[in-house]
C-alpha cells in the first residue's frame, strides 16, 4: 500500500502529471493528519473549489486514523531521530507513525523531512 503525503495530494489536485503516473496500479491511502492539513489550508483561504475535490477524494480512499498503535510507532521515530540528532516536524512524524502502524509499504512526497524519517524507520519514501 502507498500513503500520499499532503504535498503529492496539493500536486495531484494540480493535475501534475508525475502524481498520476506514481499511483498508477497502486493501492493507495492517506491519514487523517494529512486530511487536517488539506482541509485546514482550503478553509484558511476559502477555496471551495479545491474543498470539494478534497471531499470527494478522501470519500474514495483509505483514510487512516491515529491509534495506540500509531502513536507507538510514532514515539520511536521520535525517538530514533532525537538519538541522530534529527528534529523533524511532529505532523510527519505521526504521519509516519500511522503508515507503519497500519502496515503501508511506501509514502509518496515531496516533503524532505520523510528522507530523514527513512533512515529510522521500516519504510519506504518515494519522492518527486
Amino acid at each position: 500500500m502507498m500513503l500520499l503525503d499532503t504535498s503529492f495530494l496539493i500536486d495531484y489536485f494540480k493535475g501534475v502529471q508525475e502524481t498520476k503516473n506514481l499511483i498508477a496500479g497502486e493501492e493507495i491511502c492517506t491519514t487523517v493528519i494529512n486530511y487536517h492539513e488539506i482541509m485546514a489550508g482550503v478553509k484558511r483561504i476559502r477555496a471551495r473549489r479545491e474543498e470539494s475535490f478534497f471531499r470527494r477524494l478522501f470519500s474514495r480512499i483509505r483514510v487512516l486514523k491515529c491509534d495506540l498503535k500509531a502513536v507507538e510507532e510514532s514515539s520511536n521515530i521520535a525517538a530514533k531521530l532525537a538519538m541522530i540528532g534529527r528534529e523533524i516536524n511532529a505532523l510527519d512524524i505521526l504521519i509516519a507513525g500511522i503508515a507503519l502502524a497500519n502496515g503501508v509499504e511506501k509514502i509518496v512526497t515531496k516533503d524532505k523531512h520523510f528522507t530523514e524519517i527513512e533512515k529510522v524507520a521500516d519504510i519506504k519514501v518515494i519522492t518527486y
